[in-house]
């Protein structure tokens, strides 16, 4: 795959060639997705996403430009959006867990919807769901996608980037347009061979979209990068000491660190081999490596780094096997540090919410691993696996950003629990809110840095 830029760009593409023009990064999502059916020449293309809030403004304003609408295993799903898709909508969930319970909640408000449960699955947000269950849904998406219509692609190109949004073609049929998943490591490529039999399929990417535009949003509240700095500060590199991130997403902390410790060399390490391609694309800094490793077992020497830190991964692996972990690969006197989640701590909007309500919007997403880490129990496993002088603090990190895709996603795990009159009325709060400039959340983040002193 080329490489793609960092910045938002306009591109027109030929055969051979990619010619790119600047374009300013104010741009709304809405904005570049018509840019992209434009590009294109598609007055209406079949769409499938994990993350609704990527589509929900587009589709609200132009709907007549999507033929039929996939959700795939969503975790995050305001309904309202989608209205007036409703009989072009199919659900796909998995038959247990957070999936199951959010697309059950929006049948209930679009019940013109479809609906396709995945027996005997659990799907957590990261979920490889493709690679474990892709046939069975590239089928039901075949079957629904034959009763709606999409027009083919005209540019005769095989791949470009617009509006900052990268895309890739292959296949021949109706258009079908696949945004990323949040996290998941294959993202769609087991279904495409089936796909592609069926579709003209446009895999799209970039840092606009999926779990990059999230994770690189969340990096640019000034809370959370004083959180960051806080923790790194706390580790305190010296000059050429290697750093090790362990869980590197989006490449956005690294580059951070990179920007404030230049003379440290930084390993920035993923399981998610379409987070590391996007995360290099990103990057400029040559004191950065970007290496695929899986944070329970960690391809490095024992002693191999000064530093070690991560930031909301624990949560979603064996968090115990992951500290250890960590702690073998450090060097004697090497620190760790490590930010998770804090589902035992209540969050917080800036808005006179009425008292049901409140309690619904005070409790954070629950999403944790069986044997992840998502609460004060961090301290204890730390200690546990051989971490000294521990500094712990847990952290309040603020979104005010109302637009921005974290937000979205926050706020979108409340409004798939709320009723036609209570989304009204959320809504009509945010909106006074937003016009006072008073709209903001907090949700908290616990954090410790710890010693290797010796051997266990």
């Amino acid at each position: 795959m080329p490489r793609r830029r960092a910045a938002s760009e306009r591109c027109s593409v030929g055969p051979s060639s990619l010619t790119l023009a600047p374009v300013t990064n104010d741009l709304a999502l809405t904005e570049r997705l018509a840019a992209l059916w434009d590009h294109l020449g598609l007055r209406r293309a079949h769409v499938a996403t994990q993350m609704p809030g990527d589509l929900a403004a587009f589709a609200a304003a132009s709907a007549d430009r999507v033929g039929g609408l996939v959700l795939c295993v969503p975790s995050r799903l305001d309904p309202a959006p989608f209205a007036s898709l409703a009989p072009r909508l199919l659900m796909i969930a998995a038959e247990h867990g957070l999936t199951a319970e959010v697309t059950a909640r929006a049948g209930e408000r679009l019940p013109a919807a479809q609906r396709h449960l995945l027996r005997d699955y659990e799907a957590h947000g990261w979920a490889d769901v493709v690679a474990d269950r892709g046939a069975e849904m590239a089928t039901r998406m075949i079957d629904f996608l034959a009763g709606h219509d999409a027009d083919m692609p005209s540019v005769g190109a095989s791949e470009g980037i617009v509006a900052g949004i990268s895309w890739r073609r292959q296949g021949d049929g109706p258009a079908l347009l696949l945004l990323p998943f949040f996290l998941a490591p294959s993202q769609w490529q087991p279904a495409l061979p089936l796909l592609s039999q069926h579709f003209t399929l446009v895999t799209l990417g970039g840092p606009h979209l999926g779990g990059i535009a999230a994770l690189e949003d969340r990096a640019r509240a000034p809370s959370y990068r004083a959180m960051v700095s806080a923790l790194i500060e706390m580790m305190g590199p010296q000059p050429g000491e290697r750093i090790l991130d362990v869980g590197s997403g989006s490449g956005a902390l690294d580059r951070m660190i990179a920007q404030r410790f230049p003379a440290n060399p930084i390993v920035a390490t993923d399981v998610n081999p379409f987070l590391q391609r996007e995360a290099a694309a990103l990057t400029r800094d040559a004191t950065i490596e970007f290496r695929l490793a899986n944070a329970e077992a960690l391809p490095f020497p024992d002693a191999s780094f000064d530093c070690a830190f991560t930031v909301t991964v624990f949560e979603e692996c064996d968090a115990d096997r992951a500290l250890r972990e960590l702690w073998r690969v450090l060097r004697p006197g090497g620190r760790a540090g490590v930010v998770v989640r804090a589902i035992d701590l209540r969050q917080w909007w800036n808005l006179p919410l009425p008292d049901g309500l409140r309690a619904r919007a005070e409790t954070p997403p629950q999403s944790v691993a069986a044997r992840g880490v998502a609460d004060a129990s961090l301290y204890r496993r730390m200690r546990t696996a051989g971490f000294d002088d521990l500094v712990c603090f847990p952290s309040l990190v603020t979104l005010d950003r109302p637009d921005g895709p974290i937000w979205h996603y926050r706020e979108d795990h409340l409004l798939s629990l709320l009723s036609p009159e209570e989304t009204e009325n959320w809504h009509a709060l945010t909106a006074a809110a937003r016009r006072t400039g008073n709209l903001l959340m907090a949700h908290a983040m616990h954090c410790a840095v710890g010693v290797k002193r010796a051997a266990i």
